[in-house]
């Protein structure tokens, strides 16, 4: 039974001994050449993949996490429209994948997009650094703003991070995905472990890029604090170029005959794909106005220490919560459920990110509470509320992110057919992408209503002026109903895919090479 394969070790290409000198079908090396399992392919190459993607997300958080700070400090935005233009780009970055995919999936290939896309990376982060170390007045608040030429010259930076997002995000996670044979026993059963730890090593460079990007960008400068992303991701750049030979490149003349029927596959994803988008608005609070909320709590170490964390450090205790969860979960939850369940994935995809909804609307939902106590305090001119209120909103996402994104991404990969998994995965991306779009709109447009009356608004500068909780408790209104849509939709969907509703049973037959499998189905 396949039901804990996924616990082979990670670090060892595994191959049936009589076909490791057949060649592959299907895939070439990167000159066309033929490939062999002994010698390409497995954890060997998604190892230098995975190397790669987790560069790209320590430079993206380690700009993202505390880009609200710097538009409202050097850059002299308001809270609001800082907030708008962090979900704004935010979204980009989300939206680009699906005409990235499009372009992988139909002309380039996907190592041929990761090449353009860290190529647009070593452009924008190099851009980024210089814009961020010109001279800067400090911002509205002392007085002056800096030249219109010197803020467009940092956006034109941001977007072409964007821009290398929407080639690179949608092909990672399918490249290395596609390194595993899918009709081999051993490689489809690492594969299937791949989307855990995929997130899990992702998590990890997120936690350290936001810890220390973000102590560097306020204590020692920001032209510092951007230019460490642009080494790390120069030097994975480096990493990934030296796998090259190990890559297994699927044949792209494979790509055509499905490319005809996408829109259909397409089509019957979108009422499933619309009633993510909360958990996208949800989402985007992160590394804007959960940071602000943040900064108004004493964030001192403990009562009598100098140590002070930066806002965007209490950002870490996502990842850290997907650091410690991710193994809880793939090791115990799942095989608990899959006792109960009797899926292999212990939950559906759609049971997993019904789960993970469920959980952001959680932890919307305790940040207006946090915001509402806050504001009281103030009010009561009691003593100043310590950071550890923040640590549950923060925990609840982390989780949520492990079951939702995950689930997600594994949904909606798996239900587009072979030839254009990025476009399934770029759908996941443009979920957090209108879902920061939402956001910005949302922030925009409730503040200029909320400041009509001559008011400061629910976004004042001063948050202790302003009412988050009200923006939270609206939040947490539209997650509900989104997932009221959302199990409505999942009761009646029927997966194409029969990996992700099926538990496989696998039983050796006499003949060689050959396995096998009886099914046992379940529904969403």
């Amino acid at each position: 039974m396949e039901n804990n394969s996924s616990s082979g070790p990670l670090l060892l290409a595994v191959a049936a001994p009589d076909d490791e000198e057949k060649p592959l079908s299907g895939v070439s090396d990167f000159r066309g050449r033929p490939v062999h399992r002994a010698t390409s392919g497995a954890w060997r190459s998604a190892l230098f993949i995975s190397g790669l993607e987790i560069a790209g997300n320590f430079a993206y958080f380690g700009v993202s996490a505390n880009l609200i700070t710097y538009l409202t400090g050097p850059l002299g935005h308001s809270n609001a429209s800082a907030a708008a233009a962090v979900n704004a780009w935010s979204g980009a970055a989300c939206m680009l994948p699906l005409l990235g995919a499009f372009l992988a999936d139909s002309f380039l290939g996907r190592f041929r997009s990761i090449l353009l896309a860290c190529t647009l990376y070593v452009l924008g982060y190099g851009t980024l650094t210089v814009a961020s170390s010109l001279p800067a007045c400090g911002g509205a608040d002392k007085g002056c703003r800096p030249p219109v030429a010197q803020v467009a010259f940092f956006y034109v930076s941001l977007y072409l991070i964007a821009l290398a997002q929407g080639f690179d995000k949608p092909c990672g996670l399918a490249f290395a995905a596609e390194q595993f044979d899918a009709d081999h026993p051993k490689e489809r059963a690492s594969r299937s472990s791949l989307f855990n730890w995929w997130y899990f090593c992702l998590a990890t460079g997120i936690s350290v890029s936001i810890a220390v990007v973000s102590y560097v960008q306020e204590n020692v400068g920001w032209g510092v604090g951007f230019a460490i992303p642009f080494a790390v991701i120069l030097s994975a750049l480096v990493l990934f170029l030296l796998g090259t030979p190990t890559y297994r490149l699927r044949s792209h003349h494979k790509h055509h005959p499905s490319s005809s029927t996408w829109p259909s596959d397409v089509a019957r994803l979108l009422p499933i794909w619309a009633a993510c988008l909360a958990y996208g608005v949800a989402y985007a609070q992160i590394t804007t106005l959960f940071n602000k909320q943040g900064r108004a709590l004493d964030r001192h170490i403990s009562g009598d220490s100098s140590l002070e964390l930066p806002p965007a450090a209490l950002q870490t205790l996502g990842p850290v919560t997907i650091l410690v969860f991710v193994p809880v979960y793939d090791r115990l939850v799942v095989p608990a459920l899959r006792r109960v369940t009797g899926n292999a994935r212990g939950l559906t995809t759609l049971q997993r990110t019904g789960a993970g909804m469920a959980l952001s609307l959680a932890a919307v939902a305790i940040a207006a509470a946090v915001e509402g106590r806050r504001l009281e305090n103030v009010r009561e001119r009691r003593a100043a509320m310590t950071w550890p209120w923040i640590v549950p909103q923060y925990v609840a996402m982390g989780v949520a992110d492990v079951l939702a994104v995950v689930g997600m991404q594994e949904f909606f990969h798996g239900e587009m057919p072979d030839g254009m998994r990025s476009l399934g995965l770029a759908l996941y991306f443009t979920v957090m992408g209108i879902g920061g779009f939402i956001s910005s709109a949302l922030v925009s447009l409730l503040d200029a209503v909320t400041r009509r009356d001559g008011s400061e608004g629910w976004f004042a500068d001063d948050l202790d002026r302003g009412h988050l909780d009200y923006f939270y408790c609206l939040l947490a209104a539209i997650s509900a109903a989104e997932l009221a849509l959302f199990l409505c939709f999942a009761r009646s969907y029927v997966y194409t895919n029969s990996n992700n509703t099926l538990l496989h049973i696998h039983v050796p037959t006499t003949t060689t090479n050959t396995t096998t499998c009886s099914t046992i189905d379940h529904h969403a």
